[in-house]
C-alpha cells in the first residue's frame, strides 16, 4: 500500500506544481518542470519522515499554498471527533435536528470505524502523504518561481487537525502575501471543496475582518492531463499482470463517491 501512496503522491505533486504555477502567473518554466519533476518528486516522497509542517526557513514565506481536504483520524482516539465534525457539516449533509442527531450517530459509529482503522495500522495516512507532497511541491516552486518565493505549504482539513480555520489563522500570523486555496479533490462539489471554501469564509466572517492575504483558488482539476496519465499508468500496470491474450477481455470497474440526487438536483454535478 505504501508504494501506491508514494506513486500517487509523486503524480499528484507533479500536476499540483503545474496548477500552482498557473495560479501564480509564472511563465517560461513549464518545459523545465516537465523534464525535472520526476526525480525531485520521488526524492521528496522518499525523504525521512519528520515534522515537515514546520518547514524551517530563514526567509519569511511570501506565498502560501493551502492544501484543502477532509482529512482522516491519525489515531483511534481521533475517530470520534472526526465523525462528529463530519456529521455536523451541513455542506456535506443535512439531517433532522442535526445538532442533536450528529453527536448520537458519531458516538454510535465510533467503535465500528475504529475497528476498521485498526486494520490499516490504527489511523489514516492522509496527513503523512499530504506533508510529503507539500514539501516536494514548495521545493520545486522555490526553484522554478523565485519571484513568488519563499513558498510554504499549509494543510487545512475539515474534520481533523490541522483544521482549515486554524490554518488560515496561522497563515495570517505568518504574514503571507499571496494565498492559494488548492483543493486536493479533483472534482468540485459543494459537499467537499465547497465545504472547505466555506470554512475559510466563516473564519473571516467570525473575526469581522477582511483577509490581509491576496487569495486565489484552484477548485477543480479532474481533466488535468497529468492526473489522467497517473490513472492510465496504474491501469496499464495492473493489466500487465494478465496474459497478453486475456487483456482485451479484462473488465475495469470505476468507482467513486456519489452524491444524493437532492444535491445533484440543486446544481451540484461534482465536475
Amino acid at each position: 500500500m505504501s508504494s501506491v501512496y508514494a506513486n500517487m503522491a509523486a503524480a499528484t505533486m507533479r500536476h499540483a506544481v503545474c496548477q500552482v504555477m498557473k495560479s501564480t502567473s509564472s511563465r517560461g518554466i513549464s518545459s523545465n518542470l516537465h523534464l525535472r519533476w520526476h526525480s525531485s518528486a520521488m526524492a521528496a516522497t522518499q525523504a525521512q519522515e519528520s515534522k515537515l509542517q514546520s518547514q524551517p526557513n530563514k526567509r519569511k514565506p511570501k506565498t502560501g499554498i493551502l492544501m484543502l481536504n477532509m482529512g482522516g483520524p491519525e489515531t483511534l482516539e481521533d475517530v470520534h471527533d472526526f465523525l462528529l465534525r463530519l456529521f455536523l457539516d451541513k455542506d456535506l449533509m443535512t439531517l433532522p435536528v442535526q445538532n442533536k442527531l450528529a453527536p448520537f450517530i458519531a458516538k454510535r459509529r465510533t467503535p465500528k470505524i475504529q475497528a476498521q482503522y485498526s486494520k490499516i495500522g490504527g489511523g489514516s495516512p492522509i496527513k503523512k502523504w499530504t506533508d510529503k507532497q507539500g514539501d516536494g511541491m514548495v521545493k520545486l516552486l522555490d526553484e522554478l518561481s523565485p519571484n513568488t518565493a519563499p513558498h510554504k505549504y499549509y494543510i487545512g482539513f475539515r474534520y481533523v487537525n490541522p483544521l482549515t480555520e486554524r490554518t488560515v489563522e496561522e497563515m495570517e500570523e505568518d504574514g503571507i502575501e499571496r494565498a492559494i486555496a488548492f483543493t486536493q479533490y479533483p472534482q468540485y462539489s459543494c459537499s467537499t471543496t465547497g465545504s472547505s471554501l466555506n470554512a475559510i469564509y466563516r473564519y473571516y466572517n467570525s473575526k469581522g475582518e477582511k483577509p490581509k492575504m491576496k487569495w486565489s483558488i484552484i477548485d477543480r482539476w479532474p481533466t488535468h492531463p497529468l492526473l489522467i496519465q497517473c490513472f492510465a499508468d496504474h491501469i496499464q500496470k495492473e493489466l500487465s499482470m494478465f496474459p497478453a491474450e486475456k487483456r482485451g477481455d479484462v473488465v475495469i470497474l470505476f468507482s467513486a463517491h456519489s452524491l444524493p440526487m437532492s444535491v445533484v438536483n440543486r446544481g451540484d454535478r461534482k465536475s
